[in-house]
């Protein structure tokens, strides 16, 4: 079940989009942008949802003959045979692209499932609306395809982009459409969510919201995921051991790790948290604050031993491990650089 009320953070995009269905001024094309996992997919579907609903359509006409209507009651009833046909994927008036190349859309694609289709009447005399995910996945050619429909739309018609990398489209479609850039959720948000809605107990909700950053999906993927919990346990490891452990040591555990190299983002980024807990609880003392809040004691052992100079140190080797992983530096000697510098600081 998708609707504008159970999305977790945006309310700005959210009261735009209601705003925009309170007034009769809905735009016939949006560009929704942000990170993969923050929640584009969603709202698009709860704003289609809402489009479509017959109930909030007739409320709507209500409005129209002189009974107000506050934006924040605009939303899906999720009841009418419109709301059930949108939450399982059967309403004849929502089209979703799909393609069959994982990294391009293709001019064919967008005529057959946008272009021609739009030329359709709705069945049931509302909007038509159409979701493109990965809109900058559309080759040029489709994206000009597209172009007539954007700069002659049906007046039924809503199309709605979504994109994590609006950069990669032409100035053309950008200019024709309603961009509404995401933002990232607030901490307080992000970890209410996770302890209400997934029943995740705190110190864990804590340590993912940390972790994503305000990234919704990438909260709830973590909150599910065997391997970040099994990269956590050997983060922790590393961080508790890494001053008692000599050269031998090290070089074992960095063999350990290879064969998981596609998590060593995660890895180091636990790292990160580690270390920013230590500098701010040497700083201000304040055990609230940090987040690995159930490690207290060895945060505040490493706040004791080490520098301000010194953690700044390694949270700089953090960031230089993370540039030379990604410009194909041998994998062990950048882990064996970061450790050790770990380890002296």
């Amino acid at each position: 079940m998708t609707d504008f009320r159970g999305i977790t953070g945006h309310q700005q995009t959210i009261a735009h989009l209601q705003n925009a269905i309170a007034a009769g001024k809905v735009s016939h094309a949006y560009l929704i942008a942000g990170e993969k996992g923050s929640g584009k997919k969603t709202i698009a579907l709860a704003f289609a949802k809402a489009l479509l609903c017959t109930e909030l359509r007739e409320k709507l006409e209500a409005a129209a003959a002189g009974k107000t209507l506050d934006p924040e009651e605009i939303d899906s009833c999720g009841k009418c045979p419109a709301c059930l046909k949108v939450d399982s994927g059967n309403h004849p008036d929502l089209v979703t692209v799909t393609h069959a190349k994982p990294k391009s859309i293709s001019v064919d694609e967008i005529r057959g499932q946008v272009v021609d289709d739009a030329q359709i009447r709705p069945y049931d005399g509302g909007y038509k609306v159409y979701i493109i995910p990965d809109a900058d996945l559309m080759t040029a050619q489709a994206q000009n395809a597209l172009l007539k429909t954007l700069e002659e739309p049906p007046e039924y018609a809503v199309l709605i982009l979504l994109s994590s990398n609006a950069g990669a489209m032409l100035d053309t479609i950008l200019s024709r459409t309603a961009v509404l850039d995401l933002r990232q959720v607030s901490d307080d948000q992000l970890q209410q969510y996770l302890i209400k809605k997934l029943e995740l107990p705190e110190h864990q909700a804590r340590l993912i919201t940390a972790f994503a950053q305000g990234n919704v999906g990438k909260a709830i993927a973590l909150a599910s995921s065997d391997d970040f919990e099994e990269v956590l346990a050997k983060a922790k490891q590393i961080l508790e051991h890494i001053g008692d452990w000599d050269v031998a040591a090290i070089c074992a555990v960095i063999k350990e790790i290879s064969p998981r190299k596609a998590e060593i983002d995660d890895l180091l980024d636990l790292f990160a948290i580690w270390y920013r807990d230590a500098l701010y609880f040497k700083a201000t003392r304040d055990p609230d604050g940090i987040v690995f809040r159930e490690e207290l004691h060895e945060i505040q052992e490493r706040a004791s031993k080490s520098s301000y100079e010194g953690i700044q140190t390694v949270l700089e080797a953090l960031d230089k491990a993370k540039v030379r992983l990604r410009a194909n530096v041998s994998f062990d000697l950048t882990m064996e650089l970061l450790l050790l510098t770990m380890k002296e600081n």
